[in-house]
């Protein structure tokens, strides 16, 4: 790894009897984009308010570039930029406007201000908005300009939460294109804050899978897939199959029924994707292939898994005995994240 910037030692946050972080040591690259994956309330937000110098930690250490994140929290903020999950502009100045406020903010010039907002707007590909009033942009188009905003401090580090959430699907693969370009093109270290595992897995060199204050795991896709493949010793299948004369959910169930008496089968289960995901001790391919046919049914589809996030993240979520996650929305203040984004954005400007 290239030298660390981003360090966490023990980093311990509690509010009340409630631990939001729990011991955290992090490591982050110099120029590396790092993936924090976990469900909402699982203590990301809570970890970037540490990272940012804006919360104290109950106890333990995290530093930025050398910078104690706590006590030269000034010094930190001049090297970090923050992108919220919903970046708030003034609705009434246009594109241009924001940013040429936000430049100014940071002590640019006016000209020196103008000319990078011309240039940063061309980067996130919003010329052709630039003149409107951030009051009609869409979320993909906000959150473009929200690169830019960060950009124009030319932080060497920048943290993002939830940047492609609620972004439509030709909007998503030019944002993470475009973060992706922000490491390799200009060597700028990136810590995204999300629960899209595909995003995630698109543009992190390494992922940290956070759940209930705790991180779980680190490291790259492939370390963690076989890590996981060592530790299971599983052969995994999705299988899409059907019957003639029974409903897709009496077909499914019967399927599940008959497939659980399989020998080594060890799981059973529906995916979000309408799958029947199967994990076994063994390769079951041709016993699975003559209870299908025996039974009448059809195969539409079948596929191996393994060594995707999807599985990384639900093994290592089901090993921390957290299979069902966390729904709240809110940190250990009672403040939704979402709160906490906008008043973030506001500080970091």
């Amino acid at each position: 790894m290239s030298d660390i910037i981003i360090h966490t030692e023990e980093l311990v946050k509690q509010y009340g009897d409630v631990t939001a972080v729990d011991h955290l040591n992090l490591r982050i690259g110099e120029g590396e984009v790092f993936g924090l994956l976990g469900p909402n309330g699982a203590g990301k937000t809570t970890t970037t308010l540490m990272l940012l110098g804006l919360t104290e930690p109950t106890s333990g250490h995290a530093w930025i570039d050398g910078h104690d994140c706590t006590r030269e929290s000034l010094a930190v903020k001049k090297e970090v930029g923050y992108l919220p999950d919903n970046v708030g502009f003034y609705p009434d100045m246009t594109g241009r406007e924001n940013l040429l406020f936000s430049g100014e903010m940071n002590g640019l010039s006016k000209e020196a201000a103008k000319s990078r907002a011309v240039e940063l707007l061309e980067r996130v590909g919003m010329t052709y908005a630039a003149d409107r009033k951030t009051g009609g942009y869409s979320r993909g188009m906000r959150q473009r300009l929200g690169i830019a905003d960060v950009l124009m401090k030319d932080p060497r580090i920048i943290i993002m939460d939830e940047p492609t959430l609620g972004i439509d699907p030709a909007g998503m693969q030019e944002l993470t294109h475009l973060i992706r370009e922000l490491s390799v093109k200009d060597g700028r270290t990136i810590l995204i804050s999300s629960h899209e595992l595909f995003q995630i897995q698109e543009i992190s060199d390494r992922v940290g899978i956070f759940v209930g204050g705790r991180m779980i795991a680190c490291g790259g896709i492939e370390e963690l897939g076989a890590q996981i493949e060592s530790d299971e010793k599983l052969y995994q299948l999705e299988i899409r199959a059907e019957k003639a004369g029974l409903r897709r959910e009496e077909a499914e169930e019967l399927l599940m029924k008959l497939v659980r008496g399989i020998p080594d089968v060890r799981a059973v289960q529906r995916t979000q994707t309408g799958m029947i995901h199967i994990d076994a001790g063994s390769n079951i391919e041709a016993q699975l292939l003559t209870v299908l046919v025996g039974n009448g049914f059809v195969l539409r589809e079948m596929h191996e898994r393994g060594g995707d996030l999807y599985e990384i993240y639900r093994k290592y979520f089901e090993k921390a005995g957290e299979q069902n996650g966390s729904t709240d929305n809110r940190n250990g203040n009672g403040e939704s994240q979402a709160g906490f984004g906008q008043k973030l954005a506001g500080i970091l400007r």
